[in-house]
């Protein structure tokens, strides 16, 4: 029985090591040295947290997250994927002429920018799985049809916050050699530095920050009302929006966020926008100050001054308890009637910025 109890006990500790081994460089790592400095250094850093602008109740970190997750996936829900695979166009990105300014949903909270001639992305995550182990946060059927290999060079990399459905480690590991600069939230280089980006290529911000990422392309790092974390000690780097601006365009994006005062006060700094894509999935009432549904992603359009929207943070991860569809079919509702015009591209479908008469289908119908 003794030596039955002790091998049990060594093939425990070997399961604990190799767990740890093979999450440790996907956990990332926390901020130290001069980056611990600067993020101690902002004003938006207190008594040992970022905070939001608007005070938000602590969220649970390391393995009451992981039992949270884990609990999570036995909540009644409905309809929690679709019943077919999602459809989706596999555009070639090297080829679409760089003179046009283009905006491409990869699904999620993903999306591959042209503008001014340059060619970004916001919070890359090509993995089929959004979580730290494999089978906790599956993407849908379908709306994987793109992959490190299908990306062109890329100038800019704009990185929201550190949650895995937004940072990936698989993604941002490949992305390095063909990724000129990353620009990301205080805090946030630590996972980048581990993973192989040099200090070179990592941009770190504050709240309010300008970055000059190219001649005629400013990209300007803007609150949210989040947090962060990918399983250790909680906002320890900061969660972000992004505004993109060149001389003939401006676009906004909300990255995760709860709908708040700084709508109005983006609003009020930039006037309007051309185009803005807003968090409005996975919320339930207990996010409901850090994620915004579809008629809070309606609102916050219309403060913006968007002359279009696109709607984020749904059609290929399931994380709250609504149906897959329902983000969709409530912001169409919710957009009826509206100042700003509703776009439904499928995954991998080009939003031509320079088309204002350009039509989408609600492609999302029909599928149950």
């Amino acid at each position: 029985m003794k030596r039955l109890l002790m091998s049990v006990m060594v093939m425990a500790c070997a399961l604990v090591v190799s767990a740890c081994a093979y999450l440790y460089r996907p956990l990332g790592q926390l901020p130290e040295g001069e980056r611990l400095e600067a993020v101690q250094a902002s004003p938006h850093y207190r008594n040992g947290v970022f905070q939001n602008e608007v005070a938000s109740p602590p969220r649970p970190g390391g393995f009451a997250f992981i039992w949270a997750v884990f609990k999570g996936r036995f909540e009644p829900r409905d309809r929690p994927t679709p019943p077919v695979p999602l459809p989706s166009v596999k555009t070639d990105l090297a080829s679409l002429p760089r003179d046009r300014d283009t905006v491409i949903w990869l699904g999620h909270s993903s999306y591959y920018v042209q503008l001014s001639g340059k060619r970004l992305l916001i919070d890359p995550v090509f993995s089929d799985y959004a979580a730290p182990l494999p089978w906790m946060v599956r993407a849908f059927d379908g709306t994987s049809p793109y992959a490190v290999e299908n990306m062109p060079d890329i100038d800019v990399i704009l990185i929201t916050h550190d949650h895995y459905d937004h940072l990936d480690y698989a993604s941002m590991k490949g992305l390095e050699p063909r990724t000129g600069l990353v620009v990301t939230g205080l805090g946030n280089g630590a996972h980048l530095a581990l993973w192989g980006y040099p200090p070179e290529k990592i941009r770190e911000a504050d709240w309010h920050a300008s970055v000059d990422v190219a001649p005629g392309l400013k990209v300007h790092v803007l609150p949210a009302q989040h947090y962060s974390g990918r399983f250790m000690k909680r906002n320890q780097s900061l969660w972000v929006s992004f505004a993109l601006e060149t001389n003939q365009r401006r676009l906004y994006f909300s990255g995760d966020t709860g709908f708040g005062p700084h709508f109005a006060d983006i609003a009020k700094r930039f006037g309007s926008f051309d185009l803005a894509a807003l968090d409005a999935g996975q919320y339930n009432e207990r996010w409901a100050d850090i994620h915004m549904n579809p008629e809070e992603a309606s609102r916050a359009a219309e403060l913006l001054g968007a002359r279009t929207l696109l709607t984020a943070h749904a059609g290929r991860f399931t994380l709250a308890r609504h149906a897959w569809d329902e983000p969709f079919k409530r912001a169409a509702t919710a957009s009826q009637g509206k100042s700003y015009r509703l776009l439904t591209p499928r995954i991998g479908e080009p939003v031509q910025l320079g088309e204002p008469e350009q039509q989408f289908s609600q492609w999302w119908a029909g599928l149950d």
